[in-house]
């Protein structure tokens, strides 16, 4: 167990220092924020002294030794737009991603499972087919091209529900925003989440249906029947805890997934989320930020893996035997 930890733990540092270079990298190769920063009167002496302000006279190696350093104590330097603590920004913006975030991969979750379950123990019914001809527009569909739906549709021809923004949002602590606490900010939510949520909704829905089926074809499944249990004990107590074992891994991934993909929901209906403010560091060429967010999401994204391999691994009997046994 604990050379598992160990070597996943590893793993997970190994993938944030390549993220962290790529990250860095930025700062030589995209742009000069130099250039967007000073006014068109500079003189090269001006130049010269923002450069060693922000660092940018130093090595290569020295800069990113120095970047990781404090990344790792939550410090990202200085936009170069806004001129305030990315750190700051980020906190502005985080409450905003993670609510929306949460939301679609509740709704991804638990929709997913409960529809897998209910086509593979239908899956001749009319209900189940015509939710799996259904799926195939969550999964066929681009993200944007989702939104853009929903938004004609449920704000334009129907004014049921906002098509931007974040509604009204209340304050809870010193940098913390809802908008559970309010209904505008609650329909605000509804069309991102869906959009940003449906996909991975229909994909962990044709997963568990598929695990399933195959599950209900096994000899043990045959014997629950033939014992005279209820068709509810065996599909529940016996088939579906041996279904969802292997969706667990790529469950973990999806629901990961849904913090990176965020960005194009968050452009769609102009969330005021992590996403929007990549967007809009790009067009500004503002590094900081850019670097930042591409590290906080590496950061959630290994975290939610590794958290997920721990619980697969607690699940799984078969990879707490010791390697000395012959399996991991």
């Amino acid at each position: 167990m604990l050379a598992y930890v160990i070597r996943r733990v590893a793993q997970s540092v190994l993938v944030l220092l390549v993220v962290g270079l790529v990250a860095f990298s930025m700062f030589s190769f995209v742009g000069d924020p130099v250039d967007n920063m000073l006014g068109q009167e500079r003189t090269q002496a001006d130049i010269e002294r923002l450069r060693v302000t922000l660092g940018l006279d130093k090595p290569f190696p020295v800069q990113y030794w120095r970047f990781m350093e404090q990344a790792a104590q939550g410090n990202f330097g200085l936009s170069y737009r806004q001129g305030r603590p990315v750190s700051e920004i980020l906190l502005e913006r985080l409450p905003a991603t993670l609510e929306l975030a949460f939301v679609s991969g509740l709704l991804a979750l638990v929709g997913g499972i409960a529809l897998g379950i209910f086509t593979a123990i239908r899956k001749r019914g009319a209900a189940a087919q015509v939710i799996m001809t259904l799926s195939l527009v969550g999964v066929s569909l681009p993200t944007f091209l989702i939104g853009i739906l929903l938004i004609y549709v449920f704000s334009v021809e129907l004014g049921w529900l906002p098509s931007f923004g974040r509604g009204q949002v209340k304050r809870l602590g010193d940098w913390w925003t809802t908008g559970f606490l309010s209904q505008s900010g609650l329909k605000a939510l509804i069309l991102p989440a869906i959009t940003l949520g449906l996909y991975q909704m229909t994909l962990i829905m044709r997963l568990v249906r598929t695990e399933m089926l195959e599950v209900l074809r096994t000899e043990y499944i045959r014997f629950a029947r033939a014992r005279g249990l209820r068709e509810r004990a065996v599909n529940f107590r016996h088939a579906l805890k041996n279904t969802l074992v292997p969706v667990i891994t790529i469950t973990g991934l999806q629901l990961g997934s849904i913090i990176a993909f965020a960005i194009i929901t968050e452009t769609v209906f102009q969330w005021p989320g992590l996403g929007l403010m990549f967007i809009n560091a790009i067009q500004f060429v503002d590094i900081p930020v850019m670097a930042a967010y591409l590290m906080l999401i590496s950061v959630m994204f290994v975290g939610i893996n590794l958290i997920v391999d721990m619980l697969y691994f607690a699940i799984d009997p078969r990879l707490r035997v010791d390697r000395s046994g012959g399996r991991a």
